[in-house]
């Protein structure tokens, strides 16, 4: 079947990625970060000004990007005079952009920064100290905003930091902490260390309590997201852990997991009332009053908001998205209800909106119901079923939302829809979701998209023989072991997917280094063996694709070279690419370009 001609292209999908991120909102300007795909894939930071003028304020080369847990998070701060802190992704030092527009250097090589707060003449942050042999240590230290002197160390001893707060009356400093095995989804503490005599003590959390978001109320007390409920929930307490008390106890998520260090997934107001994420799935905007408890939710035309909020008085910033509506950064003004856009994703060209896929939610049947959003094809007029491809997102501890995205459209368009699965594991759902991955990976997300694959064929929506499966990093690892221990899908594309759990746990980052004993258990050849797809090649008879940065720290590229060798040997058709100074997600647009067209041309060839 020839696919349908699209006034989408890959050059509009790899141009589409500016990602806008990290707002920030103070007397009248918004600050936030943009990729830049077409500029070597770099980030910039730009600014909104009460004039209503939008300006870039960081030029190239300068790449604002941090590499904490090599995910890194929001790379900048503001400083009372308007100016900017930021971490620079190629020496990953601190930098002062002064009102000059030159960057001057705060810190020496050697370290990185994250989580940036600027108090009182310094930075506060999470650094984390490097050598030639890996992570040394992690630590909250502060750094002199005037560049005088070396970063003075406030908090160490535990492996993760977090969410650096200090008190309004700057006694007191609030942060999150954990320790490996832990992820911070699965067991994490809030802690308070006294700036005057160095004591710290636990508030809140534990082992099988993953605890977020810590801010002050006021001198006394904070406020925090648990999901001691089974929900993350916001909650308030005492500064040494007393009187805690839910805001608004719900069955939903009030916040979402923190791959990257900074977002707040709420935000106080100017009268003391809180802007809040919350819902199952996508998260919508509301507005919670913590004294009564009620939520009231804001009419703004997104249908979920990333999960990083801030506040400026009576408004509201966040990054907005829609079906329909490109990811934006966003202002909601709660006196008038007024909703201005800022600046969205999408660069040059958007096709008309009636051919963009509108997702429908979708639960598919199994052992247990698997949450999924369907794109159905854009069909004018056409006879019999439609291929799809499942969609499987990283993580594996992540999120598919509903967001406007140009790459299923350009599929859609075409001809060609999506299922895009939130196997169990998945965030949005609650813990006891996420906790059916637990020792379970390569099981349960295997089982997941086949019952997905299953169910379109099943509700005559695919045809079941051009049903494909495609996913990135943690997905690729759950698109090949799906292709070893399935034969639903008639191809697979893995983008930087995982093979082998060994050289996984002995090579990848600190970060992620003991979060295979939580998915699949303690080192084990006989175990991982069973498990990984790279032993389970015998049962692949389709068609693969895989692609894959050579410069990537998280799954390092041996994992998709050594799979694609084993299926050459096996005379099983396979297609590997490799691209010279691409990480952990394709950034160029020249390679996000290069790679859709070589995805287009596989399912081609495969729906023929």
């Amino acid at each position: 079947m020839p696919f349908w001609p699209s006034p989408i292209s890959t050059r509009d999908v790899a141009a589409s990625g500016r990602r806008p991120a990290w707002p920030t909102a103070r007397d009248g300007r918004v600050w936030w970060t943009e990729d830049r795909p077409d500029e070597g894939g770099r980030t910039t930071i730009s600014c909104r000004t009460p004039d209503g003028a939008c300006h870039d304020l960081l030029a190239p080369p300068w790449n604002a990007r941090t590499r904490v847990h090599e995910y890194g998070g929001r790379p900048y701060a503001v400083t009372p005079a308007n100016e900017v802190v930021f971490a620079n992704l190629e020496d990953q030092r601190l930098y002062l952009l002064g009102a000059d527009g030159k960057p001057q250097p705060l810190t020496q090589e050697g370290a990185r920064y994250a989580d940036l707060l600027v108090r009182d003449g310094q930075v506060w942050c999470v650094r984390e100290r490097h050598t030639g042999d890996g992570v040394v240590s992690r630590d909250i230290v502060t750094v002199p905003l005037d560049g005088d002197g070396e970063p003075r160390v406030r908090v160490t001893g535990h492996d993760f930091y977090a969410y650096p707060t200090v008190s309004p009356d700057g006694r007191h400093l609030a942060y999150v902490c954990w320790n490996h095995p832990h992820m911070p989804w699965n067991g994490t503490e809030v802690h308070v260390t006294s700036l005057e005599t160095g004591a710290s003590w636990p508030v809140k959390g534990g082992p099988a309590e993953s605890v977020l978001a810590p801010s002050w109320r006021d001198d006394a007390h904070l406020y925090l997201v648990s999901d001691t409920s089974g929900w993350w929930n916001l909650y308030e307490t005492g500064l040494r852990g007393e009187d805690v008390r839910p805001l608004c106890p719900a069955e939903e998520e009030f916040a979402s997991a923190p791959w990257q260090l900074g977002g707040l997934p709420y935000a106080v107001l100017g009268d003391g009332r809180l802007a809040v994420l919350h819902g199952r799935g996508d998260l919508r905007l509301g507005v919670l009053d913590p004294e009564s408890g009620t939520l009231t939710d804001l009419e703004t035309p997104f249908s979920g908001w990333d999960a990083a909020l801030t506040a400026d008085g009576t408004s509201v910033t966040g990054v907005g998205y829609a079906a329909t509506i490109p990811r934006s950064v966003a202002t909601v003004d709660l006196a008038s209800g007024a909703v201005t856009r800022l600046r969205p994703d999408a660069a040059g060209r958007l096709p008309d909106t009636a051919l963009l896929p509108v997702p429908r939610a979708v639960r598919v049947p199994g052992g247990e119901e698997v949450h999924a959003y369907l794109y159905p094809p854009y069909e004018p007029a056409v006879e019999g079923l439609p291929p799809y491809v499942i969609f499987v997102h990283g993580g594996p501890t992540s999120h598919a939302g509903s967001a406007f995205d140009l790459e299923k459209a350009f599929f859609t368009t075409r001809g060609v829809g999506v299922l895009d699965v939130n196997y169990g594991g998945s965030t949005g759902y609650g813990r006891a979701y996420r906790e059916r991955l637990r020792g379970q990976w390569g099981l349960v997300d295997v089982a997941d998209v086949v019952a997905a694959a299953e169910w379109l064929a099943a509700e005559g929506l695919a045809d079941p023989a051009r049903i494909a499966i495609r996913g990135g990093s943690a997905g690729g690892w759950t698109v090949m072991a799906a292709c070893c221990r399935s034969d639903v899908f008639a191809g697979g594309v893995s983008y930087y997917g995982v093979s082998a759990l060994g050289p996984l746990v002995a090579h990848t980052h600190d970060f992620e280094s003991r979060y295979v004993e939580w998915l699949v258990g303690r080192p084990d050849p006989a175990v991982y063996a069973q498990r990984e797809p790279l032993a389970l090649v015998g049962g692949v008879s389709c068609p693969m694709l895989l692609l894959q940065g050579l410069d990537d720290p998280v799954v390092p590229p041996e994992q998709s070279a050594a799979f694609a060798d084993a299926l050459s040997e096996r005379g099983v058709a396979c297609t590997y690419l490799a691209f010279d100074g691409e990480s952990h997600g394709f950034r160029r647009a020249e390679t996000r370009t290069a790679a859709l067209a070589a995805e287009l041309a596989f399912y081609q060839q495969l729906f023929s």
